[in-house]
């Protein structure tokens, strides 16, 4: 059944005429990729105006509770997803058994309790940014250290499904929470831009996540010294070949390698 189920997910993706891969090398402009990070990573789509940065510092550790059937499918994308994170930024991530040890709580659900388990998980406040949405995530910051110390992912897989996005939602919701909230124009191709096609991490998104997790950025830098790190940072990218080694990168990832594009 697992093969089965998995057919069916990728099969809304992997014959549709709009998954062909974008010619538009966005990433190997590291002007473009600094306007890009800056606006997706210190913008925050549901409040106005420039926000620090925010990121983890502590080990991710994910407990995931199963409301619905697939759990084998969920799981595999899931831990898929994870490892992939994890080795694009070198920051610890892993699958935890119980919720007490776990600071990212991630949910499969249906479209029935979708709205009670974001009240209670992420809070009533969340429930004003649903409209439209398909899936759901959140972060809580400590407010001294601009750190991201929990988080939350709810995906309902029916309504998920219904749209065919259930890898959307996988891949979109925790690389949000990883830090990089907003949705912007400015960064394309990339999940964090809807009228990008792809579902998975796009050279870009790979980019954006290696450069969040770069040790000289830390939580809580504002605007300006972003920018001028950002830049150093990009400088160095294009000079040891890594902006012109993402798409290799993103086309390595596990994830990917499961959805077979």
């Amino acid at each position: 059944m697992l093969r089965i189920a998995i057919g069916f997910v990728f099969g809304l993706l992997l014959f549709s005429p709009a998954l062909a891969y974008t010619t538009t090398k966005t990433w190997l402009d590291p002007g473009f990729v600094n306007q890009a990070f800056l606006d997706v990573a210190l913008k925050n789509e549901y409040s106005e105006g420039n926000k620090p940065l925010v990121k983890w510092k502590q080990p991710i550790k994910v407990w995931v509770e199963h409301k619905v059937a697939d759990q084998d499918l969920h799981d595999e994308l899931t831990n898929a997803q994870l490892r992939d994170l994890s080795s694009i930024t070198r920051h610890p991530i892993e699958r935890v058994s119980s919720r007490e040890q776990a600071n990212v709580i991630w949910i499969y659900t249906r479209e029935s309790d979708w709205r009670k388990d974001i009240e209670k998980e992420i809070g009533p406040s969340a429930l004003k940014n649903i409209h439209g949405a398909l899936c759901k995530a959140g972060y809580r910051v400590n407010q001294v250290t601009s750190e991201i110390d929990s988080a939350t992912v709810i995906i309902p897989v029916d309504q998920a499904r219904e749209h065919g996005k259930l890898l959307a939602c996988i891949v979109e919701e925790i690389t949000q929470v990883m830090g990089l909230p907003n949705d912007a124009e400015s960064a394309y191709p990339s999940i964090f831009n809807d009228e990008t096609p792809e579902d998975l991490l796009s050279p870009l998104d790979v980019i954006l996540l290696k450069m969040l997790y770069d040790p000289t950025l830390e939580p809580g830098m504002e605007r300006a010294q972003v920018k001028k790190l950002a830049k150093k940072i990009l400088d160095q990218y294009q000079r040891q070949g890594v902006l012109n080694n993402a798409v290799a990168m993103s086309k390595s990832g596990e994830l990917f390698q499961i959805a077979g594009y």
